[in-house]
């Protein structure tokens, strides 16, 4: 259940490429963290395609966007969700996704800058109520983190 904003230079990518992203970017985080396949668990997380405007993403001082597409990708799960292996997982496989929605017409290569940070627990508040981790694994079906969510049966007794 993370959210991810990713921060693209403007015009790099058409509505089909934006969706591609969006889309590439769920299923890295999917298989990353591990939740189920039930329409509720995907909505929980969100990615937000974000256009910078020309001339205010720079690369080493400079605007590089004629030599080459940067990505900023600020990726932010629950603390205690994705481990050290995980982590380099979830590098990877965004790095693929944002390469693989890139219009195939642009000669640019991607270059990509992916932070991952934790939401420290007790911190995210979701619809109004605060979460912790076994909220979010109840709610997001971590299949790793099942063991924190209380059986149905002791919650009533």
């Amino acid at each position: 259940m993370p959210n991810i904003v990713v921060k693209v230079p403007e015009g790099a990518f058409d509505t089909a490429g934006r969706a591609a992203l969006g889309q590439g970017i769920h299923a890295a985080a999917k298989s990353v963290e591990g939740w189920g396949d039930d329409p509720r668990q995907e909505a929980l997380t969100w990615v937000l395609v974000e256009e910078v405007k020309s001339g205010s993403l720079f690369v080493g001082g400079a605007d590089q966007t004629s030599r080459v597409i940067p990505v900023i990708v600020f990726f932010y799960p629950p603390a205690g969700v994705v481990d050290a292996a995980g982590r380099a997982d979830a590098v990877r496989r965004i790095h693929q996704a944002v390469t693989a929605a890139k219009p195939a017409s642009d000669p640019r290569p991607v270059a990509t800058s992916i932070i991952i940070r934790d939401v420290a627990d007790g911190t995210w508040g979701a619809n109004g109520q605060l979460w912790h981790l076994p909220d979010f694994a109840r709610a997001a079906g971590y299949r790793h983190l099942q063991h924190l969510v209380e059986p149905a049966a002791a919650k009533t007794a």
